[in-house]
């Protein structure tokens, strides 16, 4: 069926269809979330034990190996790790990118609670929590408030500010950073303690049983039923320091005897401050799949909502990843506007006809908006990907128009009525066009369907791109014809032709009498350009010009928080001086670690602060320049591990050794972390080797301890409970209408400083008195490690390499040639994990995806025109674009990426498009009684305006992304130049080349099937 002499006859029908198209894309515009990238979300569930006090050794042997080992064998899984810290451990599951994420949290649940009976009876209920927010903290904001102290302030944010936040739609966590928890402090007296006899853990119990509300069951009193409670809690911290407390020889005395009650706040794990100034925190994070603007901007509403209704409430934002989307989108539609505008004013410098001008133009909103109903329909999201999908296809989208409109042209020329003209030149360049658009999103096929993280990329890029070009291939067939019949005019007959395209057609006859000479060179000119590559750097992301900047200071194990406070201060005053800086947002006592393959989920250390820098939007200086001025003033801090933590891909690159011989792999990690520092252009070195750390061991005297009927398990709980209170379980509570506060009991924390008073803690006997600690106990100094990190269930440690902007490519090469990597001890071994897994995945799915991409473009092209040599030489043109696109990256100095990959795989499609012109005429020209050499050149004649008319539409449209006058230009910009060279090298040597190719082919395809006829007729004869 010839559907443009369709739309021709019967209009109405082609205008009702793209109406309703139309309609349904701004409604799906509205609607789209808008993200910096596509969410990349993996499976990934955490399990999280805890174990108030435990040393790490201790979580690793009890804890951590046996959830490793129960959820090891769960399908799917792709890698896990763990990290142990004092009193936490915390195992990262990642899954296979195709596993559903609520199955793997079922799945690993229960392998959870098989192994829940061998795990220690004291430790808290394990957490089991799916991952369902996206790119970390979306906003931060640090709060003041006149007249309001710590614990109120941080009540308001726990309370009334995380309601109304959670209350806002793709609001996935408010997190509070710094500030205070209300606690009832029962610090005990030392020396009334020893005189009475009674051990802290017993005053703890103690509390706990009695200060509880019990169900007590019905009773029926008068003929109805009635509910029996039980009330044995007390409502202010006066009320339990009149508490009696029973003595182990039988007497009773009140709690404020034996300690101090106070309604205080718990220990400070956190302190945070803005430029200086002592503020409280908090952080927002978004669901997976919620517009990251939309959010935004919904969060800082709700913020000053919040603001107006309590006056001396103050909030500043100090750091926030929805700007940088919102630039993102925003120079993206900037972009799309401009490459339209600059494709429509190409089309009307060739054609010079408003009315044939406006014509091709309309194919670019009726192909673009459209679009925007299929992303809504597959879940996209408006991201850098999908926008810059729609802005180098932008002059692709206007192609097929062009093609139609300038042949309608050529036949109005011929003195046809516009009417006729529309009716012959659509049903003659119907197959080219056709072809053409098949062929291009036939190259995204293999790219939708690429495994990994790198395929989230390539799938959004390639599903809108082909939407995209298949809903301008629908304008090209039904609306282009129809408004060039009823709106386009009769034109006078062409006279000659140009000067330029005179030099042409005796340029392509030369080479079609030299044809091997031509073709030689251009394999000469191809395999130039592979000799390219070795003279390019490889990278996963180009690195990016951020707005903020994270410095992670890190001290040695065993310092205090004010201390830890001290040293942060010190380093923001070091650096205040930097005209560029607006914020600098400190919180001492950070939880974010090391980058390793976990990510960040470590619990907070005292020792570790992190200065959250926010940088001026108008500066001279970028960001890693920047970074290296805060780098040379922090440099020479005594005792600090200084590292910068990026957010975004690519920035930093990950070197994770595993092995079982803990010394070997510390040993070996030490040797690789002082090489790599050596090398030139680098940022910062971290590891995450830990240091180790003081500790006090009690070792229990079995002899002595049963002699005297104690217990291990008493003698734990007595140094637990005097030192840091009960576990969080055991502990008594406050009830308030609003909330729970826990009483905690422990000895005075000024006592604790006293090294002797340890032993003197008395410890509960089998008779019901008890004795010291000193006497059942040995107790010594010793160290051991503050945190270790696991992966694949093997010790490991990560050393973490921040690019400063170099080729991540080029750094894995430096760093596989370091003698202490190609020379690892035995057991230690190199793991794949973080970006450079990413990396190399990329690469390899990307060659299968070019492969594939090419096949099908054969196939596709075999089909439509149902021969087998014709494709092949519409594939030569291929080739041809790889001088371009690597020249292009040679001479604008920039690096193989995700991005160029992305235009490479473009080029393909693009790159046959004018084969396809040239060799769809010639077969129609032979078809019609021309000679081969006749047809050839009547085809480089007839279609070599729109094959210049579509390259420089194309590239005009990619231009502002090629320019990168617009923000977030790094990405963008490698992808545009690589294309653009592609395309000048393809079209111009496509033109003399493709026509030498077509006569080489169809040479051999005679001379095999005369071999074939030969064959069979001497088959015959012998047969006869």
């Amino acid at each position: 069926m010839n559907f443009s002499a369709w739309s021709i006859h019967r209009p109405l029908p082609a205008i009702l269809v793209f109406i309703l198209l139309t309609a349904a894309g701004l409604v799906a515009f509205n609607r789209l979330a808008v993200s910096q990238f596509p969410d990349l979300t993996v499976p990934v569930v955490n399990v999280t034990v805890v174990l108030p006090g435990a040393s790490p050794s201790t979580l690793e042997t009890q804890v951590t190996r046996r959830i490793e080992d129960a959820t090891a064998s769960i399908p799917g899984l792709r890698n896990m790790a763990s990290i142990v810290n004092e009193g936490t451990s915390t195992t990262i599951l990642n899954f296979e990118i195709e596993k559903d994420g609520t199955i793997a949290k079922d799945e690993v649940r229960d392998a959870i609670d098989r192994v829940r009976i061998d795990l220690p009876a004291d430790v808290e209920p394990p957490i089991v929590s799916l991952v369902n927010v996206t790119g970390g903290d979306m906003l931060t904001y640090a709060v003041t408030a006149d007249g309001w102290s710590d614990e109120e302030l941080s009540w308001f944010i726990d309370d009334a500010v995380s309601k109304r936040l959670f209350a806002v739609s793709g609001v996935g966590t408010v997190r509070r950073i710094g500030g205070v928890d209300r606690e009832i402090r029962v610090d005990l007296r030392p020396e009334a303690v020893q005189g009475f006899g009674v051990s802290p853990a017993l005053i703890s119990q103690q509390l706990a049983r009695i200060q509880q509300e019990q169900p007590g069951g019905r009773t029926t009193v008068g003929g109805s039923e009635q509910a029996v409670r039980t009330l044995g809690t007390v409502e202010t911290a006066a009320d339990l320091a009149d508490f009696p407390i029973s003595m182990p020889d039988g007497r009773s005395v009140r709690l404020s005897t034996l300690a101090t009650v106070s309604d205080g706040n718990a220990t400070l794990s956190q302190r945070t401050t803005l430029d200086g100034r002592p503020v409280i925190g908090f952080a927002v994070q978004r669901t997976t799949g919620s517009s990251e603007v939309d959010v935004g901007n919904a969060v800082r509403a709700t913020v000053a909502e919040l603001q107006q209704q309590q006056p001396r409430v103050r909030m500043v934002e100090v750091a926030s990843s929805t700007e940088v989307a919102e630039n993102s989108y925003r120079s993206s539609m900037h972009m799309l506007y401009e490459g339209a505008a600059l494709a429509v004013a190409v089309v009307f410098f060739f054609l010079r006809d408003v009315r044939a001008t406006l014509i091709s133009a309309v194919a670019l909103p009726l192909s673009i908006i459209p679009t925007f109903a299929v992303m809504y329909w597959l879940g996209f999201s408006l991201n850098m990907i999908t926008l810059l999908a729609l802005a180098v296809v932008v002059g692709i989208l206007v192609d097929d128009a062009i093609v139609e409109v300038e042949n309608i042209d050529r036949h109005l020329r011929m003195g046809k009525s516009p009417q006729q003209a529309a009716l012959e030149a659509a049903d003659e360049i119907g197959l080219a066009v056709i072809a053409t658009s098949c062929t291009l999103a036939a190259v995204f096929i293999p790219v939708a369907f690429m495994p990994g993280i790198p395929g989230k990329f390539f799938r959004e890029f390639g599903w809108t791109a082909a939407a995209a070009v298949m809903f301008s291939l629908l304008v090209a067939r039904l609306i282009t014809p129809m408004m060039s019949a009823y709106l386009l005019k009769p034109l006078p007959e062409h006279k000659g032709d140009s000067k330029l395209m005179k030099w042409y057609l005796r340029m392509v006859d030369r080479a079609l009498r030299y044809r091997n000479r031509t073709l030689a060179i251009a394999l000469g000119i191809f395999i130039g350009s592979l000799a390219l590559l070795p003279l390019l750097q490889v990278t996963f992301i180009p690195p990016a010009d951020g707005i903020q900047s994270n410095v992670l200071i890190e001290l040695p194990p065993g310092t205090s928080l004010d201390t830890t406070a001290e040293v942060a201060e010190t380093a923001r005053q070091r650096i205040a001086d930097i005209p560029e800086i607006t914020h600098v947002f400190v919180t001492a006592g950070s939880n974010s670690g090391a980058n390793g393959p976990a990510g960040d989920l470590t619990s907070a250390e005292l020792r570790k602060a992190t200065l959250t820098i926010r940088w001026n939007d108008d500066r001279k200086l970028n960001q890693y320049e920047l970074e290296s001025q805060v780098r040379e003033r922090l440099a020479d801090l005594p005792g600090v591990r200084l590292s910068f933590q990026g957010g975004e891909p690519g920035r930093a690159l990950q070197l994770v050794l595993a092995g079982d011989d803990p010394v070997n792999l510390a040993s070996a990690a030490r040797d690789v972390e002082r090489e790599i520092r050596q090398l030139p252009g680098l940022g910062t070195v971290g590891s995450s080797a830990a240091l180790v750390r003081p500790e006090i061991i009690v070792r229990p005297d079995p002899a002595r301890a049963a002699d005297l009927g104690v217990s291990t398990a008493d003698i734990a709980a007595t140094t637990r409970v005097a030192t840091r209170g009960d576990y969080e379980q055991f502990l008594a509570k406050l009830n308030l209408p609003e909330r729970q506060v826990p009483i905690r009991v422990q000895l005075d924390e000024r006592a604790l400083s006293d090294p002797t008073l340890l032993g003197q803690l008395r410890v509960p006997t089998a008779s019901g008195g008890s004795v010291p600690l000193s006497s059942v106990a040995d107790i010594s100094t010793a160290s051991g490690p503050s945190q270790i990190d696991r992966f694949d269930r093997r010790r490991n440690v990560t050393i973490t390499v921040d690019l400063n902007g170099m080729a991540m490519g080029e750094v894995e090469k430096q760093i596989d040639a370091l003698p202490s990597i190609t020379n690892l001890p035995p057991g230690v071994e190199r793991q794949a994990a973080g970006d450079s897994e990413i990396f190399a995945e990329m690469f390899g799915g990307f060659a299968m995806a070019m492969v594939a991409g090419i096949f099908c473009v054969y196939g596709v092209l075999l089909l439509l025109f149902n021969h087998a040599s014709q494709p092949i030489t519409i594939l030569v043109a291929v080739p041809l674009a790889a001088a371009g696109a690597f020249g292009a990256l040679l001479i604008t100095g920039l690096d193989i990426s995700l991005s160029v990959l992305i235009g490479l795989i473009l080029l393909i499609g693009i790159a046959v498009k004018n084969s396809i012109l040239l060799v769809d005429y010639a077969v129609m020209a032979e078809g019609q009684g021309m000679g081969r050499h006749e047809a050839l050149m009547d085809a480089c004649h007839k279609r070599a305006r729109p094959v210049i008319m579509t390259t420089l539409a194309m590239g005009a449209g990619m231009m502002p992304i090629a320019l990168g006058f617009t923000a977030d230009s790094s990405f963008r910009m490698p992808l545009a130049v690589a294309v653009i060279g592609g395309l000048i090298t393809s079209t111009v040597l496509s033109l003399i080349v493709v026509p030498a190719a077509f006569t080489l082919v169809d040479d051999a395809e005679a001379w095999v099937v005369s071999k074939f006829r030969r064959g069979g007729r001497t088959d015959g004869s012998a047969t006869a």
